[in-house]
């Protein structure tokens, strides 16, 4: 709740200054927007390659057919969830908010007062590459120094994310608040804003509808008693932001949904890190929505953004498990594959953050699901052991 309040005094406060603070000031303001930028997209790259590495490396071997079929499942979760996400967003969008065309392309008349570049090491794509190679030749060598220097580089990543980047990000948001309130589109924004942030949350509430009733009725048990029982995961995850701390609560919930304990055990954790149908259902609408607003861009056809959200489902592996992880994971493959910019990439953060809490909270009620389809194949199988 901290970063929300930050985030929404940030926009409030680029929205004052473009209006109302000399030039100099508002000029002030894009610099630091600049850098930060320059540092997120430096970040972007090395978050890939050490969450995802660690994430395969770390992945338990002698796991089977219960391993391959939770990722399975996961996976296919995500990408449905995305894909009606996309044709829900691609139609109701232009119709609820018809504001498209109102962002400009960084077309401000001020502009900060030098231009800065940090080349990221590697490319987002080379990153993902790399971080699959390492990750499953450190999981067949059980190379264990090799792993604990990803480990560590991930630990280091989380640090700058926590300590340096996600703090900054009101100063970031509020730079092009600021440039918006001063070339005169700030309040058509806003007004798309409030229209997406509840389409998002209907979707997450129709989506875990769609899970629970699916389940309930193929395994003959109760959908209302299911989603009931994943209640407290649900409300604990409004308020921690984070799937990997709610992993307590999710898994006393899992189990009093009558999932044996070595499945809840194995299947909480990991989906914690790979099943993210929340964030993609956000990451997705929202990604419309900046395409809809922004000028001379229109949103793509389905087969056109299918790549992206089938991308989107293996990058979500990378999500780093603070606040706001999510999102920034996806920037790489935003400006790698969507071409957003600088303005866009703002406008999809300040989205993301206003709404992350009903995104966790979906994603970890989400997992209760697969623990029920999981513990079905697997769960005599494993109590026989």
């Amino acid at each position: 709740m901290k970063i929300i309040l930050k985030l929404l005094a940030g926009m409030v406060a680029g929205i004052l200054l473009g209006f109302y603070a000399p030039d100099w000031a508002v000029r002030t303001l894009l610099t630091i927007h600049e850098v930060i930028g320059q540092l997120i997209k430096f970040t972007i790259p090395l978050i890939i390659l050490f969450y995802i590495t660690s994430g395969i490396a770390c992945l338990p071997k002698d796991s089977g057919k219960l391993l391959g079929r939770t990722v399975g499942f996961a996976y296919s979760s995500t990408l449905i969830a995305g894909i009606l996400a996309f044709l829900v967003a691609s139609v109701a969008l232009p119709l609820l908010s018809p504001t498209a065309g109102t962002v400009g392309h960084e077309s401000g008349a001020l502009t900060s007062f030098f231009k800065m570049e940090i080349p990221p090491l590697f490319g987002v794509i080379s990153a993902l590459v790399a971080a699959f190679v390492f990750g499953i030749g450190i999981s067949a060598l059980q190379a264990e120094k090799l792993r604990s220097v990803f480990d560590d580089g991930r630990d280091v990543i989380e640090r700058l994310l926590g300590k340096v980047i996600i703090p900054l990000l009101p100063l970031y948001i509020a730079g092009v608040f600021a440039a918006m309130a001063a070339d005169g589109s700030v309040f058509t924004t806003l007004k798309a804003f409030g229209t997406v942030l509840v389409l998002v949350v209907v979707m997450h509430w129709v989506w875990l509808t769609i899970l629970y009733v699916t389940t309930g009725i193929l395994n003959r048990r109760s959908p209302l008693e299911l989603i009931r029982t994943m209640l407290p995961a649900y409300f604990t995850a409004l308020g921690t932001m984070s799937s990997a701390a709610t992993i307590p609560v999710t898994l006393r919930s899992v189990k009093n949904a009558k999932v044996s304990e070595p499945i809840a055990n194995f299947v909480v954790p990991l989906c914690a890190n790979i099943h993210l149908s929340g964030s993609t259902i956000t990451i997705v609408t929202c990604a419309s929505a900046v395409m809809l607003i922004t000028p001379g861009v229109a949103i793509p056809s389905l087969g056109a953004m299918l790549p992206f959200i089938m991308m989107l489902g293996v990058i979500m592996i990378a999500a780093p498990g603070a606040p706001g992880g999510a999102v920034m994971a996806a920037l790489g493959l935003l400006t790698s594959m969507l071409g957003f910019n600088e303005t866009q990439i703002a406008l999809m953060i300040a989205l993301y953050l206003a709404q992350d809490s009903f995104g966790t909270a979906t994603n970890v009620t989400g997992d209760g699901v697969i623990a029920v389809w999981m513990d079905k194949y697997f769960g005599k199988e494993v109590a026989g052991k």
